[in-house]
């Protein structure tokens, strides 16, 4: 799930710094992560698992880093959701 969160962050996160370099916990808007940025990776990510994130996961806290968006994509479509992505 991690993995599908980096490239999804690679393309659409615009961050200053690559996403390679950063750490599942660090703090993505500390690297460069706008809010604009975070709706972009939602939506790719909402499209790529044919999904819809609630109400309630719309916040800075659901996209500080990659185990929070992962966390989230777990809660949403369980820890095999990898299987369900639609083809990139």
């Amino acid at each position: 799930m991690q993995e599908i969160v980096r490239r999804s962050l690679e393309e659409h996160g615009r961050l200053h710094s690559p996403v390679a370099s950063l750490s599942s916990g660090a703090d993505l808007y500390d690297a460069g992560l706008t809010p604009f940025a975070a709706i972009r990776v939602m939506l790719a990510l909402e499209e790529q698992f044919e999904i819809e994130f609630p109400v309630r996961m719309l916040c800075r806290q659901s996209f500080a880093s990659i185990d929070a968006i992962a966390a989230c994509l777990v809660e949403l479509v369980g820890s095999s959701g990898e299987l369900r992505t639609r083809a990139a």
